[in-house]
């Protein structure tokens, strides 16, 4: 497929998790008086979606290397289609958690499958760029999700975000159907047990790809950990109404898409690879912009989204070419290499919400959490380049093919025979 196809296609394929996220974040606090619940259980439903996007990822990416990139997608659509028309007739929470990992688990598809592709087809900047476009998409979903969720549950009620999941669903099924091109040659030795242990263990004992998915799990976490304590800090703390919040998250994916934009401009005369130190900078800003806001300012709206803004800003830097160098390595098994990303960023998020609903204090939390999530992005980055030996050498631009003979002219080594 064109550079064009894949980042359009890959872009439709990373969002629908963010979106699915972020579409349900502005119920959370009504879904405990809905369900006549506990806090604790609607955070755990978000917290299975999280477990199923991301373990699932280590299935469904093996799975995709031995039947194909296309077939994979359309099975696992198809449970995430499912599970968003059970949220919609959920009578209690336990249910709606059952529904919420149904969707985890069929979304887990996207974000192994959108590298994978990417993979499978270009390497270099070309990956980086193409990552960088899919950025570029994968943001305006996420931005435009919460404001759109606040609004559907003041209109239509908590149900109609379900029903909207399904009908972003039923449009990637289509795309895929429609748009999508096998990249592989299945190889059906690739979901033998031994073969998947095989790969995850080159993949975990691989200092690079650890030093270099690490990078990326603790700037994207960082975004996953926030959407399990922002709604309680913003809308109970802080006083916005489920509509505020929504609108007030375009500060996030706002500040994370006009990154994306400002990277794909830069990419050209830097290089990608250029724009990871200054994107931890900024990451590293909004750590410790959090830390302070939160010790000496009032709890407010700017207070805590100032510094979100910022790391969101690093983060559109650090991730198309953190992404290009730790799967560069394995194109023999890109599927595999991607899920494994995929989950240890993924992973990051389900750690530091897990951690948030054990300190139990959302403020504290996002206080503690997110800090640590910007330093373990740095430390890790800072391991990768301080050791060369654990790096591939980063991509020199691809070099253009030798000019043809023109017409009429004989070419040297024809010249050589005569």
């Amino acid at each position: 497929m064109s550079e064009g196809r894949t980042s359009l296609i890959g872009g439709c394929l990373v969002a629908i998790g963010p979106i699915s996220l972020a579409l349900y974040t502005p119920a959370m606090p009504t879904l405990v008086s809905q369900f006549a619940t506990s806090e604790a259980m609607v955070k755990l439903s978000l917290a299975v979606y999280f477990a199923g996007f991301a373990f699932t990822q280590l299935v469904c990416g093996p799975v995709s290397d031995a039947y194909g990139r296309r077939v994979t997608t359309l099975v696992f659509m198809v449970i995430y289609l499912a599970g968003a028309m059970l949220a919609v007739v959920a009578p209690t929470v336990g249910i709606l958690i059952a529904a919420r990992l149904l969707q985890g688990i069929g979304a887990s598809v996207g974000v192994a499958t959108a590298r994978a592709i990417v993979r499978d087809q270009f390497t270099g900047e070309t990956s980086s760029q193409v990552m960088n476009t899919i950025g570029i998409i994968l943001a305006i979903g996420p931005a435009v999700s919460p404001t759109i969720g606040g609004l559907l549950l003041d209109a239509a009620g908590w149900h109609s975000l379900f029903f909207l999941m399904a009908g972003f669903g039923i449009a990637v099924i289509l795309v895929t159907v429609g748009f999508m091109r096998e990249t592989i040659e299945p190889d059906r030795s690739r979901i033998k047990p031994r073969a998947i242990f095989a790969a995850y263990r080159e993949l975990t004992t691989n200092r690079h790809f650890l030093a270099t998915s690490l990078t990326v799990a603790g700037s994207v976490g960082a975004l996953y950990t926030l959407a399990t304590v922002l709604p309680f800090v913003l809308i109970e703390v802080a006083g916005l109404t489920p509509t505020q919040y929504g609108m007030g998250m375009l500060a996030q994916s706002g500040s994370f898409f006009l990154g994306s934009i400002v990277a794909r401009l830069l990419m050209a005369r830097l290089g990608a690879y250029r724009l990871v130190p200054i994107g931890l900078v900024l990451i590293g800003i909004g750590a410790a912009a959090m830390a302070i806001s939160i010790a000496v300012l009032p709890i407010s709206y700017l207070s805590i989204m100032v510094p979100v803004a910022f790391y969101a800003f690093g983060i559109a830097l650090v991730m198309p070419a953190m992404t290009t160098a730790s799967l560069a390595p394995f194109p023999h098994m890109a599927g595999a290499a991607a899920a494994m990303m995929g989950f240890i960023q993924m992973g990051s998020g389900l750690l530091g919400g897990i951690i948030c609903a054990a300190i139990g204090e959302p403020v504290l939390a996002t206080q503690l959490v997110i800090p640590a999530l910007g330093v373990l992005a740095i430390g890790s980055y800072i391991v990768y380049r301080r050791h060369p030996h654990l790096a591939e050498p980063e991509p020199m631009p691809e070099m253009p093919a030798p000019p043809m003979p023109r017409a009429g002219r004989a070419s040297p080594i024809g010249r050589t025979g005569e």
